[in-house]
């Protein structure tokens, strides 16, 4: 693994010192300091940029936030620590500002002085770049490779398993697109999905995921109890007449109960329902199927769409896990869902779990499932079986 590279912005010749001395026993990277903003930009460029810059926002002030941006612009730093004493809502802005300029925002710890700190930082960086990156094209795919995919079968269901927090139960999966390309390999639906929206190949993609998904658990109710897979529903989807026939037929032809399936719906998606799409709602928790309230508390809906609508689940946006240890208000998000949940009837599911620590917490607040890469990646369907048998085995020892 490379060196990590820093740059320290401090208007404090012996703050940065001190940083530079914490740093060094920790990473042999080189580490790079400036006084202002101008000096660290112009530092920068020479170098052709690093992987932490390290900013003491209240000493660099107006041209810290413009070092930001520019940093951003010229792709010249990965991730951003930020330090100094500032208040908690300020601190809070300055993370929300970094992820907006697509870098990472690490965490900040109160004291540059705490080793201990430093270490949970360089750790967080490590494992942000351990995540596997979508492969690099020049432009989204063309509506001639995409129809030349679905007729090779290139488009395939993956399965991130639902797990209890406490004993690590399977509760079931979320059905995730992927397409297996010959030559760039597997790739995420934020690379194909723009263009199957322009040319409205959305329920086509989700007919051919709803059948291997429900072939899968039919062949999975031969083994274990019925394993409940999620659907993510597009809100063009939503309002459409023929959808829920759609999931109806899927149902009949393999004979299986509806029960086992739930529709995920992002909050966003419900902005400007229609007749058609309540319809649709009612009309899938008639069947008997599971409605989803998703990313629940990073959209614009209000408390009203949860009381006015079928829900059965809420599922917690992962971005209230990520920091869970350093925002009290994300934990206090966090405590009042579950307490919602509870009062309204409602399974929850928190997404984004990815550390031991952060299961352990969300088990201690109240929450009983969790999703994330701690707990288990997405996987193919014949990964997920042998998942889902091995799951059955280590119950029944």
């Amino acid at each position: 693994m490379q060196p990590i590279s820093f740059l320290i912005l401090d208007a404090e010749y012996c703050e940065r010192q001190r940083i530079v001395a914490l740093l060094q026993p920790l990473e042999p990277g080189p580490v790079h300091q400036a006084s202002t903003g101008q000096e660290a930009l112009e530092g920068l460029h020479r170098s052709g940029g690093v992987d932490i810059a390290i900013c003491n926002l209240p000493t660099a002030g107006r041209n810290g936030l413009t070092f930001l941006r520019e940093v951003s612009k010229a792709q010249l730093a990965q991730a951003i620590l930020i330090t100094g004493q500032m208040d908690a809502s300020l601190r809070r802005a300055a993370h929300s500002m970094i992820t907006c300029l697509d870098m990472q925002a690490l965490g900040d710890p109160r004291q540059t002085s705490d080793v201990e700190q430093i270490k949970i930082v360089l750790d967080a960086f490590r494992a942000g770049n351990d995540k596997p990156v979508t492969p690099e094209v020049n432009a989204p795919p063309s509506i001639a490779e995409v129809q030349r995919a679905f007729d090779d079968d290139e488009f395939e269901p993956y399965y991130q398993p639902k797990i209890m927090l406490n004993g690590g139960e399977l509760k079931g999966a979320e059905v995730l697109a992927r397409w297996n390309h010959p030559r760039l390999g597997i790739l995420p639906p934020g690379y194909f999905l723009p263009t199957l929206e322009a040319h409205h190949l959305i329920d086509k993609l989700l007919a051919r995921l709803l059948e291997k998904g429900l072939m899968l658990q039919k062949t999975l109710s031969l083994f274990l109890p019925p394993v409940e897979l999620a659907f993510n529903v597009h809100t063009t989807q939503l309002g459409s007449t023929t959808f829920v026939d759609q999931v109806e037929k899927a149902l009949s032809d393999l004979k299986l109960p509806a029960h086992g399936l739930l529709f995920e719906i992002t909050e966003t998606g419900l902005l400007n329902s229609t007749a058609n799409s309540l319809e649709n709602l009612i009309r899938l928790r008639l069947m008997g199927c599971g409605l989803a309230m998703d990313d629940f508390g990073s959209g614009y809906s209000s408390l009203q769409r949860l009381c006015d609508l079928p829900f059965s689940q809420l599922k917690v946006d992962r971005s209230f896990v990520h920091e869970l240890e350093s925002r009290p208000d994300h934990r206090a998000v966090i405590e009042s869902a579950v307490r919602l949940a509870d009062s309204l009837s409602l399974s929850l599911v928190v997404e984004g779990v990815e550390t031991s620590a952060q299961q352990e917490q969300l088990r201690r607040m109240g929450c009983s499932i969790g999703q994330g890469y701690g707990l288990a990646r997405p996987m193919s369907g014949t990964h997920f079986f042998q998942y889902c048998l091995n799951a059955k085995r280590s119950k029944r020892d």
